[in-house]
């Protein structure tokens, strides 16, 4: 069966079913893994996290690009997410600081969007039967066609994303004469993380992805960060390597999402696929060691094996996802290291957990004590 875009778009996933919309006016057919976020702002954030990278993001919310773009409300330096699906699409914007509006800011990077999509049955969908590859086409399209380009779409679990997104060469972040250095290993970075370092008095040296322990090192850093980013942790061996001699060494170390994941692997605590994810600004954990709670922003789609985690003796749970008890985060008890699932640069999201960064600077202090 064939269609053209002046009647309608279509989301088709990889089980045959097919959602029906419209296209915002850019043709094209792209592929990803289709997953959902239930953030009700922040929405260019979300595009622009290299997390993201290879997936069809589904907007819960029900107005997308009401308040346009602007240039300085992005994670990377340019869009991560393969299509976007939303339900209602403004074309027109309406706020005082926007730099243009999101169909423009879609136009210049060529982002295939679709609209008028059930949205809640799509999501509905997708939590009832799990994450899954799609395509979206907005041009005139072969049905069966597309199901056959589908079946050679690679699954997400043993995915290597990171050297898609990390930088070729390092960089350089903050003021030279901060009082903190810090190594950073680029596995899809967001820029706020590295704002909320260099507001802490850090400058950051940020390294590709496969980035030895030595390329690190040279820097002479205080501590050292693993990043967030896309794909399965499990392929990221040079990774895990350079968490083992980090490690090995004791030094200070902090990883975020998959950085955290990376830390586990590297301790031969195994992680695995979900079945739908964490995305949202809305997600509540527990912080064990306080017995607090706080309301975080997550986006990932791989987890730690909390039963794994439990037997090993030098790691302890430090914080669990209130909904499922998924681990939200861990800490060694022999070295200087700890990380979280989630999100606490909050970009977009609350600010509950950035004392995390601060926790960071205070093991830093201790190490040079």
């Amino acid at each position: 069966m064939k269609y053209s875009n002046r009647d309608r778009a279509i989301l088709l996933l990889a089980d045959g079913t097919i959602f029906y919309g419209k296209s915002i006016g850019i043709e094209g057919t792209v592929f990803g893994e289709v997953c959902f976020n239930t953030g009700m702002t922040g929405y260019q954030e979300i595009f622009t996290d290299p997390s993201y990278f290879g997936q069809i993001m589904v907007a819960s919310n029900a107005h997308i690009g009401n308040y346009g773009t602007n240039e300085e409300e992005v994670e990377a330096d340019k869009i991560m997410i393969s299509g976007l699906v939303c339900k209602n699409f403004s074309f027109n914007h309406s706020r005082p600081n926007s730099t243009e509006s999101l169909k423009e800011y879609f136009e210049k990077q060529n982002l295939v969007a679709i609209s008028d999509v059930d949205t809640r049955a799509l999501v509905s969908y997708i939590r009832d039967n799990g994450a899954m590859n799609a395509v979206i086409c907005t041009e005139e399209c072969d049905i069966e066609d597309l199901k056959r380009r589908l079946l050679g779409i690679p699954d997400m679990k043993g995915l290597e994303l990171s050297s898609k997104v990390s930088t070729k060469e390092p960089y350089f972040v903050g003021n030279p004469d901060a009082k903190y250095k810090i190594s950073a290993l680029d596995l899809g970075i967001k820029k706020n993380i590295l704002r909320n370092l260099a507001k802490r008095d850090c400058y950051i040296k940020v390294f590709p992805y496969d980035a030895s322990y030595e390329d690190l090192k040279s820097f002479d850093p205080d501590g050292y960060f693993l990043s967030n980013g896309p794909g399965d942790p499990d392929p990221l061996y040079a990774a895990q390597e350079t968490a083992r001699n980090i490690l090995d060494k004791n030094e200070p170390v902090f990883g975020i999402c998959l950085g955290h994941q990376v830390l586990a692997l590297a301790n031969g605590i195994p992680t695995y696929k979900m079945f739908n994810g964490h995305r949202g600004i809305n997600h509540p954990v527990r912080n064990i060691l306080t017995g607090e709670g706080e309301i975080t922003s997550q986006n990932h789609g791989f987890a730690v094996v909390r039963e794994e985690l439990e037997k090993h003796p030098d790691f302890e749970i430090t914080h669990e996802h209130i909904n499922d008890g998924t681990v939200a985060g861990m800490r060694m008890k022999s070295k200087n290291c700890f990380s979280v699932q989630y999100h606490p640069e909050a970009s977009p999201g609350p600010h509950d957990a950035t004392y995390l960064f601060d926790q960071f600077i205070s093991n830093i202090e201790g190490a040079k004590k």
